[in-house]
């Protein structure tokens, strides 16, 4: 342990790692602290920042860790400082369709308060059951239902931030209706961190859908043209599926026993209008396709089975392979490319490789397992995939040592200047998830 020790006003949220499982993670996957601290209040975290710049520590910011794995080029860190102990609802205003929380909230728990209601916040980011609304918010996480309802961008209309320097500030508002300047929000809202500590946010609401149903449509030739010709058309059409995603045949094995490349197409409307768009899937099912659907539970069962089949950086792998996960983002029907290549890389080299992409929004998740050699081969070969189509691969887990041999973020973009200029402006010091971003902001 560092001989690191805060001030006595400090020392009562002060914690170390307490069994040697969380110590062999963290070592695993880096961005841990010598330190850590769980503060129950704001300004409990404004003192902690304060206290890091004043004597030129650093700082690694965390929810409930998930992220552990996610970019990151400093193992140790002075200071972990954890929101876990900064959680529940501020303010739940039923009538407008907002609601006001604490960053350490998990989001699970979130959902379930407002499902009370018939609300809900419109995201399904990977690992909800595990993951925090501020961390949700810091990495811009979304999943298959951004088709309909959107990024984390979309739903936060205002939120409260301290700085490095432990000045806590607010932006946007608590209204939907909020046009009041520049939205500051933005600057936040994907910055892993870097730029400031989430402290509240303001998200808006949608109710309830009133039935919801998922139709699996299984390509037994596994023609890629013909699943294009058949996105098409659903496309074309007058319905409107809240979701709209490839899976590859290893990942649709796992979730409907099918090892063929799969279609899920999510309803969320009025009965009518669900049972109305599953006939009209039906009326254009190619012939040599398997179709299946899910109804209300059965669908909600599936969900929340799918939003945990991604690494988890909060729990140890009990596996001797090494696991990856990447975000690849393409013009929307190159993902149909995507995971017909991840078959193909599979095939090349003794892997697993489970993926699935959103034909609508043009993201695609690949979840990888093997060799490290073999790893580092597929996230080449995804990235000069990508580039053809003028998109790009973000590494989303990797274990430490691997994330110092590739560039976890891609090229730099040619905003980058304005990047860094950001944070050399809110964050001087570089106190806050130091290394953690795109160029090692």
């Amino acid at each position: 342990m560092s001989t690191l020790e805060l001030p006595g006003h400090l020392k009562s949220i002060l914690s170390h790692p307490s069994t040697l499982e969380e110590q062999h993670m963290n070592h695993f996957l880096g961005n841990n602290g010598s330190l850590h601290v769980k503060p129950t209040s704001e300004q409990e975290i404004a003192a902690v920042l304060k206290y890091a710049t004043e004597h030129g520590k650093k700082v690694v910011i965390e929810g409930n860790g998930t992220k552990k794995g996610f970019g990151g080029l400093i193992d140790t860190a002075d200071l972990l400082l954890s929101l876990t102990e900064y959680s529940g609802i501020v303010e739940h205003t039923v009538g407008d369709m907002t609601v006001t929380v604490k960053a350490g909230t998990p989001f699970r728990e979130l959902q379930t308060y407002l499902k009370t209601h018939n609300q809900q916040v419109s995201l399904d980011p990977a690992l909800g059951d595990y993951a925090t609304i501020g961390g949700v918010i810091a990495a811009n996480e979304s999943g298959p239902k951004r088709l309909s309802y959107g990024s984390a961008r979309d739903a936060v209309i205002g939120m409260r931030v301290v700085y490095s320097d432990g000045t806590i500030v607010r932006s946007g508002g608590k209204v939907v209706k909020n046009v009041a300047g520049y939205d500051m929000n933005k600057l936040f809202i994907g910055s892993m961190g870097t730029l400031g500590v989430i402290s509240e946010i303001t998200l808006k609401l949608r109710p309830l859908s009133k039935y919801q149903s998922i139709v699996f449509i299984s390509f037994s030739t596994g023609n890629i043209e013909e699943i294009h010709a058949f996105v098409s058309k659903v496309l074309d059409s007058m319905i409107e599926p809240v979701a709209l995603e490839l899976l590859n045949p290893s990942l649709a094995e796992d979730v409907i026993g099918l090892h063929l490349f799969t279609l899920v197409i999510s309803f969320e409307d009025v009965e009518s209008s669900v049972h109305y768009q599953e006939n009209y899937i039906k009326s254009i099912q190619p012939s040599d396709t398997i179709l299946k659907v899910l109804h209300e539970k059965e669908a909600e069962v599936f969900w929340g089975f799918f939003s945990n089949i991604s690494p988890n950086g909060a729990c140890c792998s009990s596996e001797e392979e090494t696991e990856a996960a990447l975000k690849i983002g393409v013009p929307n029907m190159n993902v149909l490319d995507v995971i017909n290549k991840s078959t193909a890389l599979k095939t090349a080299r003794p892997m697993l490789i489970k993926a699935h992409g959103g034909v609508g929004h043009g993201l695609c998740s690949v979840y990888i397992k093997g060799s490290e050699d073999a790893i580092l081969s597929v996230i080449t070969s995804f990235t000069e995939t990508a580039k053809t189509y003028g998109g790009y691969v973000v590494v989303k887990h990797l274990p430490f040592i691997l994330r110092q041999k590739v560039n976890v973020w891609g090229e730099e973009p040619s905003h980058f200047p304005l990047l860094a200029g950001i944070k050399a402006k809110m964050d001087a010091k570089n106190v806050l998830n130091y290394k953690r971003f795109i160029g090692g902001i």
